[in-house]
């Protein structure tokens, strides 16, 4: 009975500062969305917003899995810690000291930190309800202070959109600068400054974009074009036409992005080739997140005979508390920043091959460097897999 008692206890003061964030039934997943909007819930469901749970990206579930061994934290710690930007409509917001002593007991499998992590209300990731549900973002708020931490939600069945004469039978409808006019608010709620468990700033794109007045959503949502975003017929038995983005929120993971994103310019000097690597985007390349690479293949030609094949990497490794490689999420240190500067350019050299009449260079982007992909032990082609930027051409003297 003591024992029971002590850990009764042990479980109240766990869910100490829990926030739990009640939501509508209606509203809980975006089958509810696509009565009205089944075009843009079918953009969404190709996206990797619907991909953020930990179960559904082999990448976060590698990485969650690694954080808890190597600082021997429980594995659901760490996910309501990741949830904060990944799941942020969890029901469970922290959990102390308590969680990790019930974890280790084997007595954590009923919590309410579990329930909330099992919870169908996130198993969608960043569904409509997420960026749809946000009352107001708190960019007052210090840096290190970001996802559910930086917002409020409004009451159930209220949805925020880009336009201010929007209405629904089904809920209510409020206008946000943050969905229209200051879209870069919203993606800085999450893609801002990401830190490792020991406050080592391992990106920050925040800060890249600071002397750019370009909006995220130009490139990762496209342009806006005509349209509906929804299919009620409210305008004399006529939907509403609108100016519409899409929502498959291209990014790092999409082919047609990497094409053409960087420009070449190569030229000879002497005995070495010399490659300037121009980035015209409002953020560094590679960036977004920790371990991203940009490889640089110089192919030494006589005629159609390949004489020589070299590399450059461009990418970052990263060390712990021991100095040995880890993962950004672990890191205390890392290696010199080789991406190329937002609206910036980076130079790169490398010797002539003898016997050589031409070099072709060849831009390529992975989404992991090879230590990473080693780290984690990732096994979807996609982690491997090389994106092709551009490539260029020229006759050697």
């Amino acid at each position: 009975m003591k024992k029971l008692l002590i850990i009764t206890a042990i479980l109240t003061t766990t869910l100490f500062g829990a926030k739990p964030v009640e939501i509508d039934e209606r509203f809980k997943d975006s089958s509810k969305c696509k009565t009205c909007h089944m075009h843009i819930v079918k953009e969404w469901e190709q996206s990797w917003h619907s991909k953020s749970h930990y179960e559904n990206n082999e990448y976060f579930n590698a990485t969650t899995d690694y954080v808890s061994k190597k600082t021997r934290k429980s594995l659901s710690g760490v996910q309501v810690q990741c949830a904060m930007c990944h799941n942020p409509r969890i029901s469970v917001t922290s959990t102390d000291i308590e969680h990790e002593i019930l974890a280790v007991m084997g007595f954590d499998k009923d919590s309410e930190v579990e329930k909330a992590l099992q919870s169908d209300a996130i198993s969608e990731g960043i569904n409509c309800v997420v960026c749809h549900n946000i009352g107001a973002i708190h960019s007052d708020k210090d840096e290190t202070v970001r996802g559910i931490n930086r917002i409020e939600w409004t009451k159930s069945g209220v949805m925020v959109g880009p336009y201010d004469d929007a209405n629904s039978p089904y809920h209510k409808v409020e206008h946000r600068d943050y969905m229209d006019t200051d879209p870069n608010k919203l993606c800085f709620v999450c893609h801002a400054n990401d830190r490792s468990v020991s406050d080592f700033v391992f990106v920050d794109m925040q800060k890249e974009y600071a002397n750019s007045d370009k909006l995220c959503v130009d490139c990762h949502m496209g342009s806006k074009k005509q349209g509906v975003a929804a299919t009620l017929r409210i305008d004399n038995g006529k939907t509403r036409a609108r100016e519409v983005r899409g929502h498959t929120f291209p990014g790092a993971h999409t082919d047609s992005m990497w094409e053409g994103a960087l420009d070449l310019k190569v030229e000879q000097k002497k005995k070495e080739v010399y490659v300037s690597i121009i980035n015209p985007n409002p953020h560094n390349i590679p960036s977004g997140f920790g371990s991203r690479e940009i490889i640089a293949e110089f192919v030494f030609k006589n005629g159609y005979e390949v004489l020589e094949t070299k590399s450059i990497s461009l990418t970052t490794h990263y060390k712990d508390k021991r100095g040995k490689a880890t993962i950004p999420h672990l890191a205390v240190s890392s290696s010199e920043n080789l991406s190329v500067p937002a609206n910036g350019k980076r130079v790169l050299k490398a010797p002539t091959q003898m016997g050589a009449d031409r070099v072709e260079v060849t831009l390529y982007f992975r989404l992991v460097n090879d230590e990473i992909h080693s780290l984690l032990d990732l096994s979807q082609p996609i982690w491997s897999q090389k994106f092709f930027i551009t490539s260029k051409s020229i006759s050697l003297r």
